[in-house]
């Protein structure tokens, strides 16, 4: 049989443990409590609110068109209000509208990211952004996290000498960890970035998920206009993750250049998606529902500190994060994450092992539960058959 005629980069498309989880609990049969996936509850998303939009907008010929790459200008002006006041404000030339935060961190590989250069990431990080440096033939370094976001004390030391071409950092509410990087550390880490010519990728799905503590400066804010900062954010957490549309803010200098990277991958964000978001948006919904979710993040989160304490309290330690989706479990009785949770999905939990959060596979003794999604009743449930899973593994 001839053999295919892979491009050399068909190598580095390692494809994503925690998206291929969906998949995966679609084909179950039997009661499952849904800790994996990092999306909202169903019952979060505004439905009936997004529903009466789509009657008005979504009647108009016109919004089935093709889109300015840049973004829809009602959508564009929104945000652009939506964001003003905010630590994120920004001006128009400085947005532009993405198919989801995903596309965002791989338009900035497009166009920054040579085959060897060296990114740095956080450990645990996001994967499904480490893949996407890796795709375009990225060297990854890891760098520890802790209660305080990224060590980047660290980071001069682990780089040896190296300059990295970027730094990849989930400063808020971090996933899978939940840890947020502190203010000290937010500084340094552009201090240093500055110093080495590093561009700095902002991914911060989460930041106005804030339930308890004092919000801190995005490093957008803090960054002042520096172009070295790159800052990628969504509406999938926020709104619903299948709208599929999310925004960069980089730069104006760029936005020529990710207009040209973006219409050579899909000419346009779905402009339906963003006529239902641009009325969602200029109808005023957004900050109440946004004050309802943090209500019920907060009480979800809780339920599940207090369902580890009961449950969990002899064999693990867990983050405590004050906004976000997710908590990290790190086990400490020689349990392997990746080994129980094939146990735990036949005793109805799921979650995503850790490793699923390393380039290098680390993270066999923890792993990542998603709060937002379950209700706190079930949330007691599912710790419970996690835990009669675990007893089942060293039994």
């Amino acid at each position: 049989m001839t053999a295919l005629p892979y491009a050399a980069r068909a190598t580095g498309l390692v494809g994503s443990v925690i998206d291929s989880s969906t998949s995966l609990l679609h084909k179950q049969t039997h009661d499952i409590v849904r800790f994996a996936m990092g999306s909202p509850a169903a019952e979060a998303v505004p439905a009936k609110v997004l529903s009466t939009i789509a009657a008005e907008q979504l009647a108009r010929p016109d919004a089935y068109d093709y889109a300015a790459t840049e973004g829809d200008p009602p959508l564009h002006a929104a945000l652009l209000e939506m964001l003003r006041g905010t630590s994120d404000e920004t001006t128009a030339d400085r947005l532009t509208i993405t198919a989801g935060g995903m596309q965002g961190l791989d338009l900035f590989c497009k166009i920054f990211v040579d085959p060897g250069d060296l990114v740095v990431v956080e450990s645990p990080t996001y994967t499904n952004g480490s893949a996407t440096a890796l795709s375009y033939g990225a060297e990854l370094l890891e760098v520890p996290v802790d209660d305080d976001g990224m060590i980047v004390d660290d980071l001069p030391r682990l780089l040896n000498g190296r300059t990295p071409k970027a730094i990849y950092t989930i400063p808020t509410f971090q996933n899978p960890s939940g840890a947020t990087l502190s203010l000290e550390r937010r500084h340094h880490l552009l201090d240093l970035a500055r110093s080495w010519g590093s561009m700095v990728i902002d991914d911060d799905p989460y930041g106005l998920l804030r339930f308890a503590g004092e919000p801190l400066p995005t490093l957008h804010e803090l960054a002042a206009g520096d172009p070295l900062v790159f800052a990628v954010r969504t509406f999938s957490k926020i709104v619903a993750p299948g709208l599929r549309v999310g925004w960069v803010d980089a730069d104006p200098e760029l936005q020529q250049l990710l207009i040209n990277a973006k219409q050579a991958m899909d000419t346009c964000t779905n402009l339906p998606a963003q006529r239902l978001l641009a009325g969602f948006l200029e109808g005023g919904h957004l900050e109440d529902h946004l004050v309802t979710q943090r209500a019920q993040y907060k009480r979800r989160k809780e339920a599940m500190h207090d369902a580890l304490t009961e449950h969990f309290g002899d064999i693990a330690r867990w983050t405590d994060p004050e906004g976000g989706f997710f908590l990290w479990v790190t086990l400490e009785n020689g349990v392997n994450s990746e080994e129980l949770f094939e146990i735990a999905l036949a005793e109805g939990v799921a979650f995503i092992p850790g490793p699923a959060f390393s380039p290098s596979g680390r993270f066999t003794d923890a792993f990542r539960l998603c709060f937002a999604s379950t209700p706190p009743d079930r949330i007691h449930e599912g710790v419970a058959r996690l835990r009669r899973a675990a007893d089942k593994l060293v039994g």
